[in-house]
């Protein structure tokens, strides 16, 4: 067996719903599969999904007190009042601040814009920088993709005589800010259609307000904040981002021309894993390491001097970003396996001082990832006393919901319930460690810690062909409601498998079944090669794409997950270099069978104390297998006492070495013709000096020396002759008999036929007799008088 890394979830989609639409709307099952999946199970939902070109934005005053803020900000434009956007130094903090200022200057606003400081200020709006503002004339502060928890600081804005508009989209706390509007999509009295959308969203729906129609000319920062803080590309989101990335591949932004540029990436072939894995990336750099203010610079400039210095610099910045997260993160893993093990830890928090506050939430992803806990990383100031986090969660752990159940330790935090961030005092931390613990295990099972993979369906490979994959893009962009579809090819033939890469690291594997293949890679996953028995039926799950070589196309996967269902037999009886051996067989769960005392000593340096010796039917019978990988390290004196080794049970693995020093199947087994010719030697000679001349008779008849000796000893037993002193002669007092009568005979026949069922039968046949023997369909008492042909 080859056990998964995840739990496979398989969405389960009527057949009928799958064939009305697929014959419908004229697309192939797969892709009518995947609208269902996602709640597109009528053809007229489908058929609005696929084709956006009928869809328009919600009316953004529907949003509550949209029109209160519109009309004091139009109030300030036409006063010419000083406007400030407070924004956040993420990328969706930067392209919300970006669409404010962009909106307002083309609408004759005098505005600037003010991102804290991550190290300095910390997250959200902070009251220093509030009365910084009204000591330079602000009388309007507008709040992007930040606020809604800013209740102490939107009272000292009151206080400083300056209005407060909050735009924001992350959770609403107990108690709203008292402002001079809050543009929320969850108000609590928000008639919203869309709940969803991110901080760019809301203040791109601002933007729409002000104008008085959409602002198609913002659509592609919109887009890049919205992919890039990960909310549901559903709804509205879904129509920014699909009409936004096809704003990008033909930009006019200068910066956004250079960061690409600097990137190197393609304009046509943007799409939305470019921003999320490229262009958002480098837009945080600059605000996890330093200021944010470059980003939102460069999104502004027409300057392309300009534009090329700052991309270049932020290119560096990702650089140094990347080093900083490797680093820190190697650091924690190390720190959770040393003190806060997750055999006793179902939420982990860890901290040290000097983590840059910058990357601990990146740091925080790949925890979860290794360990599949929520994980909450810590910088630690201790001149302060504080302790700044970044929270990641797994599904059923709702971290907002849970970090509001501590808020009397938590004087400042906010997020979603699959990220948050907070500041508490470094004292609180083992509060907050063993609190999160303990609602952890009253919400949480054993299961809930294994990850989880959504799978779109089970598909044949007939289904999968280049017009079929073409479709399911149509469902792009893909992303947080409306995932990559990821597929199940179930119980597959291995046509081809070899690992790949310069280390190796990789796995190419070709499945077929029906006279259909597919071509899978799978990265990271070169490790696996040694787990899978070429001969076994593979399932495998993936993302499907297009692979274009020398102007070819052909389907293929991108695996990210195989497994054997079934045991699995590994054919290991050519490897003659015992030092191979570590190389393909694991170490864990692992189990080495001995019949022969004498092979244990030349096995013990790769097998370890893993060794189990087999001395009769009663210790074949009461060896344990079930679930584990065996190895058959030498031959057995049977099959019928290798039958009592598996009979009935079910091992994982075997891996079939069969170790033997000299073998009889190559030397040479006389026939009756020889056994005749030699009896009529001895007639004629009356007797023969085996000693002087058995290499001669050897020689003369194109035999080995063995042989000459074993049909003497053949005759010897049966009394057909008498040897003294190494002398033959014949024994005219013995009685007829039958070769066959000679256990000399009778043990090479056995040795014979039990090499030729064991080590040199094919993988089939010897894979065969192993099914009916755990399956119980071949009887111990047959097994004693099998014979294989």
């Amino acid at each position: 067996m080859l056990h998964s890394r995840t739990r496979w979830i398989v969405r389960q989609t009527q057949e009928d719903k799958v064939q009305q639409l697929s014959k419908e709307l004229n697309i192939s099952p797969l892709a009518a599969s995947l609208l269902i999946n996602r709640g597109m199970d009528t053809v007229d939902s489908a058929r609005y999904f696929l084709l956006d070109k009928d869809q328009e934005f919600h009316d953004p005053f529907l949003m509550t007190d949209m029109a209160k803020a519109v009309s004091r900000i139009k109030e300030a434009i036409e006063k010419q009042e000083p406007i400030l956007i407070f924004g956040d130094y993420d990328a969706d903090g930067v392209t919300s601040t970006s669409v404010m200022m962009m909106a307002l200057r083309d609408l004759g606003a005098d505005v600037q814009f003010y991102i804290p400081n991550r190290f300095t200020e910390g997250y959200g709006p902070n009251i220093p920088a509030f009365e910084q503002a009204a000591d330079t004339g602000i009388r309007l502060i507008i709040t992007v993709d930040t606020g809604i928890s800013a209740v102490n600081e939107a009272k000292a804005a009151k206080e400083l005589g300056m209005d407060l508009i909050i735009t924001d989209h992350h959770e609403p706390g107990h108690e709203l800010p008292e402002a001079w509007a809050i543009v929320h999509p969850k108000h609590p009295e928000s008639r919203y259609p869309f709940r969803e959308l991110a901080g760019v969203g809301v203040a791109f729906k601002l933007a729409h307000a002000l104008y008085g129609e959409m602002p198609d000319h913002l659509l592609e920062i919109a887009a890049i904040g919205t992919i890039a803080d990960l909310v549901s590309l559903t709804g509205e989101n879904r129509l920014i981002a699909k009409r936004g990335i096809q704003k990008l591949k033909s930009t006019k932004n200068t910066g956004l021309k250079a960061l690409f540029k600097a990137a190197g990436i393609e304009l046509p072939s943007i799409n939305e894993e470019t921003i999320g894995f490229t262009i958002g990336p480098r837009l945080n750099a600059a605000g996890r390491l330093e200021s944010a203010d470059p980003a939102v610079d460069l999104l502004l400039t027409n300057d392309p001097y300009e534009a090329q210095a700052i991309a270049e610099e932020i290119e560096t910045l990702n650089k140094e970003r990347q080093a900083i997260v490797n680093d820190i993160a190697a650091q924690a893993v190390k720190e959770v396996e040393t003190n806060f093990p997750i055999s006793e830890n179902s939420v982990i928090v860890v901290g040290k001082e000097g983590w840059n506050a910058g990357v601990i939430g990146i740091v925080a992803s790949k925890l979860v990832e290794k360990f599949y806990r929520p994980a909450i990383v810590l910088s630690y100031d201790s001149d302060k006393g504080l302790a700044k986090g970044s929270a990641r969660s797994i599904q059923g752990f709702d971290l907002f919901k849970n970090l509001s159940e501590c808020r009397d330790i938590l004087p400042h935090f906010g997020g979603h319930p699959m990220a948050a961030g907070m500041t508490l005092s470094i004292e609180s931390v083992d509060d907050l460690r063993d609190r999160l613990n303990t609602l952890a295990n009253e919400q949480l099972t054993e299961e809930d810690f294994i990850p989880v993979t959504s799978i779109d369906g089970v598909f044949h490979l007939k289904d999968i062909s280049l017009s079929s994959i073409e479709e399911m893009q149509l469902l792009a962009p893909f992303g947080m409601g409306n995932p990559k579809p990821k597929v199940m090819i179930k119980e597959a033939n291995i046509a081809a498998m070899r690992k790949i890469g310069s280390d190796q690291t990789h796995i190419k594997v070709t499945i077929e079944n029906d006279g259909s293949s597919l071509d899978g890679i799978g990265f990271g996953l070169g490790h696996l090669h040694e787990q899978i028995s070429p001969y076994s039926k593979l399932s495998v799950i993936g993302e499907l794409s297009i692979n274009e070589w020398n102007n070819i196309k052909k389907p293929q996967i991108f695996l990210q997950d195989m497994a054997v269902n079934s045991w699995q037999l590994f054919d290991i009886r050519s490897l003659k270099r015992l030092e191979r051996l570590q190389s393909v067989i694991p170490e864990v769960n692992t189990t080495w069978i001995f019949f022969n005392e004498e092979h244990i000593s030349k096995f013990r340096t790769y097998a370890g104390e893993s060794m189990v010796k087999i001395s009769s039917e009663e210790d074949a019978e009461a060896l344990k297998l079930d679930g584990s990988n065996i190895v058959l390290a030498d031959m057995p004196p049977s099959k019928e006492m290798l039958a009592h080794v598996f009979s009935g049970k079910k091992p994982a693995r075997i891996y079939a070495h069969f170790y033997k020093e000299d073998s009889d199947y190559f030397s040479t087994i006389p026939t009756r013709d020889h056994f005749k010719w030699y009896f009529a030697l001895l007639a004629k000679k009356g007797s023969v000096d085996i000693r002087r001349h058995g290499n001669d008779i050897a020689k003369h008849k194109g035999w080995s020396r063995e042989t000459v000796d074993f049909m003497s000893q053949v005759f010897f037993e049966l009394d057909f002759v008498k040897i003294n002193n190494g002398v033959i002669s014949l024994n005219n007092t013995s009685i007829k008999r039958d070769l066959a009568d000679s256990r000399t005979y009778q043990l090479k026949q056995a040795q014979y036929t039990l090499e030729s069922d064991l080590l040199y039968s094919s993988f089939q046949q010897l894979k065969d007799w192993f099914d009916e023997v755990m399956q119980g369909a071949v009887k111990l008492e047959e097994a004693k008088e099998e014979k294989w042909t």
